[in-house]
């Protein structure tokens, strides 16, 4: 009976855990009094890893907009990160399509990525890993203050 309720208490903790960042984003989206929560950031921070080369690079994927890596098209939708008061997390909506030879798109990743655990949903794809490093706002340009 105890190894039964441990169990249940050990779901139950993951599914809220996993459930989190998505009711975190839908309250931020949805523009209720919770959605100071979490603050909107405009750049997505991604390590990907090339496994034919082994070499790594850092990504810094704007908000809405999209760039490639090897036959990856990568697109971040949205970017949050937890208040400092609050244990750091940081998670990302993101659309990643692979580019076949004649220009044919294959979606092979759409969904949340939480940078505190990289294989809770993690990129399947047999030459590339992809994940979620952290979020950050774009430096205002230094033109602007001059003028």
């Amino acid at each position: 009976m105890l190894k039964k309720k441990n169990r249940l208490i050990g779901l139950t903790l993951l599914g809220a855990v996993l459930a989190a960042p998505a009711v975190a984003a839908q309250s931020t989206l949805e523009g209720d009094a919770n959605a100071s929560d979490n603050t909107n950031h405009n750049i997505v921070v991604l390590r990907a890893l090339d496994k034919i080369t082994a070499r790594i690079t850092e990504i810094e994927l704007p908000v809405g907009e999209e760039t490639q890596f090897g036959t990856l098209a990568l697109s971040a939708k949205y970017c949050r990160t937890r208040p400092p008061i609050e244990p750091p997390e940081t998670f990302a909506y993101l659309e990643i399509d692979d580019i076949k030879r004649h220009g044919t798109r294959e979606r092979v990743f759409e969904g949340w990525m939480v940078a505190s655990s990289p294989g809770l949903n993690a990129l399947e794809h047999p030459v590339y890993d992809v994940w979620v490093i952290n979020c950050k706002m774009s430096e205002p340009d230094s033109d602007a203050g001059n003028r």
